[in-house]
């Protein structure tokens, strides 16, 4: 009895119970007390891609993963580990209810290889936006704010331009009809030149069009954009492009690679970009997306975590 007595305190302490228990709603960020905007921390499901690729964990239990083995009471799914289900309403009730009951919140779909909304071919870039509308359903099934889409197609950037004009104000009005917000993401080639694709976001100019800005994907010259072994032949300044999709932003990818020693990120500053976030006041979530090969995803996800309470204590400290 003393020792469950000990574990309680302890996980009162983590903050691991926080969002079950009202009166601790702020457990988790006691030491953020006095320093203004509180961390608000999700976690991106394919931070453990490996696991569930290869059928260690299932994916139908990534809320609680999320919840009792990081501490971490919001979750981002990615669509491809639930490829057959996008349009079976009963799994999704399901997912619903599995993160209900652990007080889990859903934030987003990230939403891979459905087609090209910014296609050159009008009817495949029509079949793209249609292909993401199961996604869009399932996210309201879920209570999810917004499904996450890659800005992908033409290679010529003019008629990329239009073309992603097209497709996203068609997906985005589809979307505008069950409160889904649409949301690029930095994932390589145009959908990285940060100045482009605001462009296009002004011009579309709909409410439920924005952002998850990434801290790591900014490679111009590959597909999903990772800028982690150092092959990318042309890379976006990391720094100026966060900064410019902040305004648009209704999410926010803390990508992580690989650490120092002593727990510092190696490959981009993460005061840096945590600063331009709390200059951009976001009050939204920050998700944890590790895709480092040093440490295991666990570790890993743990390792990203612990830093970005480190740094964003540090900044309010400032």
């Amino acid at each position: 009895m003393k020792s469950s007595k000990r574990q309680f305190i302890k996980q009162i302490s983590l903050g691991l119970l926080s969002t079950q228990i009202p009166f601790l709603s702020n457990a988790k960020n006691l030491f953020f007390e006095d320093m203004g905007e509180k961390l608000k921390l999700s976690l991106a499901q394919w931070s453990l891609h490996n696991a569930f690729e290869s059928g260690t964990l299932d994916p139908i239990l990534f809320s609680e993963i999320s919840k009792k083995e990081f501490g971490i009471p919001a979750v981002e799914y990615v669509n491809s580990f639930y490829k057959n289900k996008g349009n079976d309403e009963s799994f999704w009730i399901n997912m619903k209810d599995r993160s209900d009951a652990l007080a889990v919140q859903n934030l987003l779909i990230m939403v891979d290889d459905e087609g090209d909304l910014g296609g050159e071919d009008n009817q495949l870039r029509q079949k793209a936006v249609e292909d993401h509308y199961q996604w869009i359903h399932a996210a309201k099934i879920m209570g999810c704010h917004s499904i996450r889409v890659n800005a992908f197609g033409a290679t010529d950037p003019s008629i990329f331009k239009a073309s992603l004009i097209d497709g996203l104000t068609k997906l985005t009005t589809y979307a505008a009809k069950e409160e889904i917000n649409i949301l690029i993401e930095n994932h390589g080639l145009f959908s990285s030149n940060a100045q482009l694709i605001t462009s296009i976001i002004k011009e579309i100019n709909m409410p439920n069009l924005g952002t998850l800005p990434d801290f790591g994907n900014w490679c111009l010259s590959a597909q999903w954009g990772s800028t982690q072994d150092g092959s990318c032949l042309e890379i976006y300044d990391p720094y100026l492009g966060v900064e410019s999709l902040l305004p648009y932003a209704k999410g926010v990818s803390a990508k992580a690679y690989n650490f120092h020693a002593n727990g510092v990120h190696r490959n981009f500053d993460y005061e840096k970009m945590l600063l331009l976030v709390k200059a951009q006041n976001f009050n939204g979530h920050i998700g944890i997306e590790y895709e480092g090969t040093e440490l295991s995803e666990a570790d890993g996800i743990r390792a990203t975590k612990k830093h970005l309470e480190d740094v964003w204590k540090k900044i309010w400290m400032s």
